[in-house]
C-alpha cells in the first residue's frame, strides 16, 4: 500500500491559501500548510501546518518532503513606495526558493499565483488577455514589476523541468479573516465609505480561484498561463451590491482624476506623518479611475466543465460570511 502524498500550500494562512486548504480537504488530499507568523483557524486529520518562511532555503527544502503538488499562494502585496525592497524579496527571491525546492523534491506539478498586475501596463480600451507582454514602462507598478519577476522565476523552473502552471487572477474578492488585501473594499463600503468611481476592473470568486488550480493540477497542462477573471464591472456597481447586501447606504460621490490626485497626495502626507501606509496611492487611485477588462475565454476552453459564479452571488456570500466572522449586523 502506497501513502498518499501531500498537496503543499504556501501563503495558507491568506484568503486564497485558506480557501485553497479547505478545498482540498474537502476532496480528501492531504495537504501540508506552510504559515509565516499567522497560524491556521482550522485542524484537520489530513492537515499538518507548517511554520515556514519562503525566505528561509533549508526549511522550504525539509517541508517538500513527500509532496506532490505544490500550489504557490504565498506573496507580498503593496502599492507603498517603502514596501519595494520586501515585495522583490517576497516576490521574486521567495518563488524562486519555492521553485528550486519543488524541483529538487521532483513534485508531479506546480501551480503558481501571479496577477493581472504582472501583465504590465493596460491601454484602455484593449481587452487584456495571456499574450499580452509585460513592456517596461514607468507607470508600471513594483507590485506588477515584482510579481512578473516572480513569474520568470517559474519559467525558468519550467525550462529545467518543472511540470507548473501560471494563474492570473483579477481582484479575489471572498471573506477573509482579516479587514485588509480586498476584504478592505466591504469594510469601506461598511463603514459608510461614500466616494464611488466609474473605472472597471476585473474581479474572481476566491472559491473559483482555488477550484480552478486543483482542476489546474489534475490536467494534463503545462507550461501555460491563464487569466482568471469572472467579470469585468465597474467599481461603482461593485460598491452599489455590497452596500445593498450589508443593507447600508450606497455611495453617493463620484471621483474625479482631479479629486483622486488630491487624495492620493493628501494620503502620502497623512502616512508619512503617521508612519502608516496610505490607504490611497498614485497607483491605486489611476487604477480606480482606469477602464480595463479582461478576457477569460483561455481558462473555459482548457476547463470546460469549469464556470464562474456571478459577483452577485460572491458579493453576498463574502457579505454574509463577514457578518458572521466579525459578528456584525
Amino acid at each position: 500500500m502506497t501513502h498518499q502524498k501531500y498537496h503543499l500550500v504556501t501563503g495558507a494562512s491568506g484568503l486564497l491559501g485558506a480557501e485553497l486548504v479547505n478545498q482540498l480537504l474537502q476532496e480528501g488530499k492531504k495537504v501540508k500548510a506552510l504559515v509565516n507568523k499567522t497560524p491556521l483557524s482550522v485542524t484537520h486529520d489530513n492537515l499538518v501546518s507548517v511554520e515556514c518562511d519562503i525566505l528561509d532555503v533549508i526549511a522550504l527544502e525539509a517541508s517538500m518532503e513527500n509532496v506532490d503538488v505544490v500550489y504557490h499562494c504565498a506573496g507580498f502585496i503593496s502599492y507603498a513606495p517603502k514596501n519595494r525592497t520586501r515585495l522583490y524579496k517576497i516576490n521574486v527571491e521567495g518563488t524562486a526558493n519555492v521553485v528550486n525546492a519543488a524541483l529538487q523534491a521532483n513534485v508531479f506539478k506546480f501551480i503558481h499565483v501571479s496577477s493581472i498586475a504582472a501583465l504590465g501596463k493596460f491601454t484602455e480600451g484593449k481587452i487584456i488577455d495571456e499574450t499580452t507582454a509585460w513592456t517596461e514602462d514607468a507607470k508600471n507598478s513594483v507590485y506588477g514589476h515584482s510579481k512578473y519577476l516572480g513569474e520568470l522565476e517559474v519559467w525558468r523552473g519550467i525550462a529545467e523541468g518543472l511540470n507548473a502552471v501560471i494563474i492570473n487572477p483579477s481582484i479575489i474578492l471572498g471573506p477573509g479573516n482579516k479587514w485588509e488585501g480586498s476584504t478592505g473594499i466591504f469594510k469601506n463600503i461598511y463603514d459608510g465609505f461614500a466616494w464611488y468611481t466609474e473605472g472597471v476592473n476585473g474581479f474572481v470568486d476566491v472559491r473559483d480561484v482555488a477550484l480552478s488550480m486543483i482542476m489546474l493540477a489534475k490536467a494534463e497542462t503545462t507550461a501555460e498561463k491563464f487569466i482568471l477573471n469572472a467579470s469585468n464591472e465597474m467599481y461603482r456597481d461593485i460598491f452599489f451590491m455590497i452596500a445593498d447586501a450589508f443593507q447600508k447606504p450606497r455611495p453617493k460621490y463620484k471621483i474625479t482624476q482631479t479629486l483622486a490626485g488630491l487624495i492620493w497626495r493628501l494620503e502620502k502626507v497623512k502616512g508619512f506623518f503617521a508612519n502608516k501606509e496610505p490607504m490611497v496611492t498614485k497607483e491605486t487611485a489611476n487604477t480606480a479611475l482606469a477602464v480595463v477588462k479582461f478576457d477569460n475565454s483561455k481558462l473555459r476552453k482548457a476547463l470546460p466543465q469549469f464556470s464562474y459564479r456571478s459577483m452577485e452571488d460572491t458579493i453576498q456570500f463574502t457579505c454574509n460570511k463577514l457578518k458572521q466572522k466579525l459578528n456584525i449586523q
